[in-house]
């Protein structure tokens, strides 16, 4: 992906290496909890963010800790990651609104902060485990940029826009909160809500390639995160049967298909995943 280098960006709040001080969890339900579960035990890590994708407004709430941030010593070694995920960002939120002023609405902008370890959120307090993930109790998302290295290494999806959709998707969370589009988390309307916030990354990838910012296989890097999580694959590379009734955010197909179906449209409204018998 192009990007611009040395972008202004105060919606990225860098707190790495600030401690926590909460005791909650943030999480996904049940049904995100069975299969991270499983999926731990295999790759290692606890991948709930991304599955779980908005945390639960209702989950118990932790102050923000007021801990002074104790900045990494010497070079940082992810310095670069931290200026392109700025860049990103901005790009991202910047079509958000366009799309919001388009009809009609207001859009506040989300926070994205940085974190290594743990986090305290108004959603609860998160560990690094989880995974990136939007907490609507506060307006922001949340990574440790680590994730980016799992995603590579762990789930097969390299590439700098496989992380830019990470990125969009979550944003999409934001979007939907602000649309008023989460409502509950049974399984089948958890599956609806991670497939909008996929298609609402596709929109955004149609933006930065009509602004010719994508690069050949950019499409392709994006496309092969999203079936990497797919919760008929994850399921499979952990030796669990494939139960659609325990699905969270959809198959690998269903995730390519609405990320594209995003892409391919370029706007919200073609996004509803809702209004449909089969998404």
């Amino acid at each position: 992906m192009k990007w611009t280098r040395g972008t202004k960006n105060d919606d990225v709040v860098d707190a790495r290496g600030k401690k926590s001080t909460g005791a909650v969890l943030a999480g996904g339900g049940v049904g995100v909890a069975v299969i991270v579960f499983v999926v731990a035990k295999l790759f290692g890590v606890d991948v709930s963010g991304l599955f779980g994708g908005s945390s639960s407004s209702s989950s118990s709430s932790s102050t923000t800790s007021t801990t002074k941030e104790e900045p990494p010593k010497g070079p940082d070694p992810d310095a670069e990651l931290v200026d392109y995920v700025k860049y990103v960002m901005k790009d991202i939120q910047d079509e958000f609104a366009a799309q919001f002023q388009r009809m009609g609405k207001p859009y506040p902008r989300a926070k994205l902060i940085l974190f290594t370890q743990a986090v305290d959120t108004k959603c609860g307090r998160s560990s690094s485990a989880i995974g990136p993930f939007y907490c609507p109790g506060d307006s922001h998302a949340y990574i440790d940029l680590s994730f980016f290295k799992d995603l590579r290494a762990r789930f097969g999806a390299p590439g700098d826009f496989a992380q830019a959709y990470v990125l969009a998707h979550e944003v999409g969370h934001h979007a939907q909160n602000l649309l008023d589009l989460r409502g509950s988390r049974t399984n089948d309307h958890s599956v609806r809500v991670e497939l909008q916030a996929d298609c609402y990354a596709g929109v955004w990838a149609h933006s930065a390639a009509g602004k010719k910012l994508l690069e050949v296989g950019d499409l392709e890097e994006a496309i092969t995160a999203a079936q990497a999580i797919g919760d008929d694959r994850l399921s499979k590379q952990a030796g669990a049967e494939v139960n659609p009734e325990t699905f969270t955010h959809g198959s690998s197909a269903q995730r390519m298909k609405w990320f594209r179906r995003g892409f391919d449209a370029g706007k919200l409204e073609a996004c509803d995943t809702f209004s449909i018998a089969e998404p």
